[in-house]
């Protein structure tokens, strides 16, 4: 985690069978690689989820994308979302399954160590 509290956090909850994980984690990798290339994109992290535990066959991953505001989402939302997530599909169809969130600190309630 930064040192400073991220403006806006992108949440991608993937879905992912099992027969095509290693692929969709070696494919994912690079795609977070391209996406830190994005002006405002600071930092991204990607988790093995555990609980609630996937279904049978299937690997839950959630990355979690910290951004330096919204504008800086907008436009990646606006301007490469349509073609990077075009990449995923074709390159694995149905064999995922993507759910995403936008995320801002609540200033009335977040607190600091």
């Amino acid at each position: 985690m930064l040192g400073a509290m991220p403006h806006v956090i992108y949440e991608v909850n993937l879905d992912i069978d099992a027969a095509v994980a290693d692929a969709y984690r070696a494919w994912l990798t690079v795609h977070i690689d391209e996406l830190l290339t994005l002006p405002g994109f600071l930092e991204a992290t990607c988790f093995d989820v555990r609980d609630p535990a996937p279904s049978a066959g299937r690997v839950a991953l959630c990355v979690q994308y910290q951004l330096r505001d919204r504008a800086a989402l907008d436009d990646y939302l606006r301007d490469h979302a349509p073609r990077m997530r075009a990449d995923g599909l074709q390159r694995f169809g149905d064999a995922f399954r993507a759910t995403r969130r936008i995320l801002v600190p609540d200033a009335h309630v977040t607190r600091r160590s």
